[in-house]
């Protein structure tokens, strides 16, 4: 069993927000202080979780529109779905033979689990997180037609846009970007209320809505 590693936040990089933690501890940090809050890792080594963290932010980077990947969390996703049965694909059929030049609605062929792709791919980010943005896109430029990037690219969308309990969108800053109201049942008791104007409901969480304590399914083993 390796030592437990901890990636460390501090307050303003993440805009003073809600943090959950990979234990679904809940911190609220405030930007103006000098807190930070050390979040347990799962799979990803302290450098790696850097490394994410700084790649995850070109793909997705914060600019004067809104919030981007690092204030979301993607990092924290990334490393909880990468931990659980995702990471070892569990759902995937992984016997062979692998088609190599299968369609592209078959998705992805292989044996490599994307613990696996992963690991494999981070080696060729080590000092990704102290480059300077533009030699960070020349770096992520390189690497864009292979599998471990667009596994990068689509986990950071994930995480921009998932529930929160997933460990990403962190106090819901993807959905607030988009207008998404979040898993409503129903608007039937604002229907009257608000006839006739635009209505844009605050976002609420699945556990918030059914006000239950949900689990997400990487913890379900």
């Amino acid at each position: 069993m390796r030592r437990r590693e901890f990636l460390t936040l501090s307050a303003a990089s993440i805009g003073g927000v809600l943090v959950y933690s990979l234990d679904r501890e809940v911190f609220r940090l405030s930007a103006q202080t000098n807190q930070s809050v050390r979040i347990p890792l799962r799979f990803f080594t302290q450098s790696e979780a850097l490394f994410v963290a700084a790649a995850a932010s070109r793909i997705f980077p914060s600019d004067e529109t809104g919030p981007g990947a690092r204030e979301a969390g993607v990092a924290v996703y990334i490393d909880r779905q990468l931990a659980g049965p995702w990471g070892r694909d569990r759902y995937r059929y992984t016997e062979g033979p692998f088609e190599g030049n299968a369609p592209a609605e078959f998705g992805y062929q292989g044996k490599a689990t994307p613990q696996q792709i992963y690991r494999q791919g981070l080696k060729g980010l080590k000092g990704f997180d102290r480059l300077k943005a533009e030699e960070q896109d020349d770096t992520l430029k390189q690497i864009e037609t292979t599998l471990f990037f667009s596994l990068l690219r689509q986990n950071t969308i994930e995480g921009m846009f998932c529930d929160p309990m997933h460990g990403g969108n962190i106090d819901m800053v993807g959905w607030q970007l988009i207008g998404f109201p979040g898993p409503r049942m129903s608007n039937y008791d604002d229907v009257d209320k608000h006839f006739g104007e635009a209505f844009r409901p605050k976002p609420a969480s699945l556990r918030q809505v059914t006000r239950r304590k949900v689990r997400p399914g990487e913890d379900l083993e």
